[in-house]
């Protein structure tokens, strides 16, 4: 038996047929059938964008939660018609590096409560797992928590590069070698020892700035 693993780039551009076959194959593994409509479909919530933003709150303290968190905001396999999305959970596990599955599980569960708190629903089931090795979220909340991470990273380029432009406006002119000197200049004659300094160079005007 051969496996072959393919990325969503090589799913996408594959001809209709293979990925209608795909889809098949992948739903089939997830113990889904086929049809228009689904006979017992998991009972998925939809987590909105004002959600999602809360439960990254939530976790914000965790890296390795968060990490998995916006992990469900990747393009997994779209099943069941394109209302859910499936991420397999060795592709999870090597993308956040954790040590181990029992880690990713745990991440999981602790994302799911959040969700459960935010939402005040005991019974709201953000993901669903599958004895083929796929966690299965809404495709709504992929999408949301894609949109989520999209802001995070536009917000973090804003951050820096108005912690640059801070950073050069400091250092514009911080000192003054010329015969003109602003008014917070300090001279700093006489304000040391009476050494012998003739033999010394000269530097500048003997000035710095506040």
């Amino acid at each position: 038996m051969v496996g072959i693993t393919l990325t969503p780039e090589q799913i996408k551009s594959a001809p209709p047929e293979v990925r209608n076959w795909l889809e098949h194959e992948i739903a089939a593994s997830l113990g889904f059938g086929r049809t228009d409509k689904l006979a017992s479909p998991p009972q998925l919530a939809t987590c909105t964008l004002q959600e999602a933003e809360a439960v990254y709150a939530s976790v914000s303290g965790m890296f390795p939660v968060v990490n998995v968190f916006l992990e469900l905001g990747r393009e997994g396999a779209s099943i069941v018609q394109g209302s859910l999305e499936a991420f397999r959970l060795v592709d999870m596990l090597g993308h956040t590096r954790l040590p181990d599955m029992q880690h990713l599980l745990a991440c999981l569960e602790f994302i799911d409560q959040a969700f459960r708190e935010i939402r005040k629903d005991v019974d709201a089931c953000l993901f669903a797992l599958n004895r083929g090795g796929y966690c299965i979220v809404a495709a709504g909340t992929r999408r949301n928590i894609l949109s989520l991470w999209a802001r995070l990273i536009a917000t973090q380029q804003i951050a820096r590069r108005e912690d640059a432009g801070d950073a050069n406006a400091a250092f514009t002119h911080p000192f003054s070698t010329s015969g003109t000197l602003p008014p917070s200049s300090i001279h700093l004659d006489g304000a040391f020892p009476d050494d012998d300094v003739s033999d010394q160079p000269a530097f500048g005007q003997g000035v710095v700035q506040k």
